[in-house]
């Protein structure tokens, strides 16, 4: 395997590794149905990025993958702000704690704003690995 195929298989397996996580918060009902609707959006373009990376590098797929992890860090960002004005560090109508949680701020990462910092920081390697990938091969293409 080649040093790209590994690189845009990598990015293939976080993004499909991100859109897993958002599936599992839409059926456990984590958020509200408008959230849940964004979250199978952004699952539903994604999904198939991450299948035709698995593949082989295409520079679309890779733009958006890039851009939708970005979009996604900036939604992440502006929850993750929301969640610190508030008393407690929640946002009301957000968490990230799984069901199984008796108080609020016990979930996976300890409080909200760990789980939703967890994201951003998945969502940023996540644009920086597609836009490597991206300058990678348009090196490849046009060698000086």
């Amino acid at each position: 395997m080649t040093a790209v195929q590994l690189h845009s298989r990598t990015v293939s397996a976080v993004t499909a590794a991100s859109c897993v996580v958002h599936l599992w918060l839409v059926a456990g009902n984590h958020h509200g149905p408008w959230l849940n609707i964004m979250m199978l959006a952004m699952v539903g373009v994604c999904l198939p990025c991450a299948g035709h990376l698995w593949r082989g590098s295409r520079e679309r797929a890779l733009r958006q993958v890039m851009g939708c992890a970005l979009a996604m860090t900036a939604l992440h960002a502006v929850l993750l702000l929301g969640a610190q004005a508030f008393a407690g560090g929640g946002a009301p109508g957000h968490t990230h704690s799984g069901a199984a949680a008796t108080a609020p701020g016990t979930g996976l990462f300890g409080s909200d704003a760990e789980g939703l910092l967890a994201v951003v920081v998945l969502e940023i390697t996540t644009a920086f690995l597609a836009a490597t990938l991206l300058a990678r091969l348009r090196s490849v293409a046009n060698p000086k």
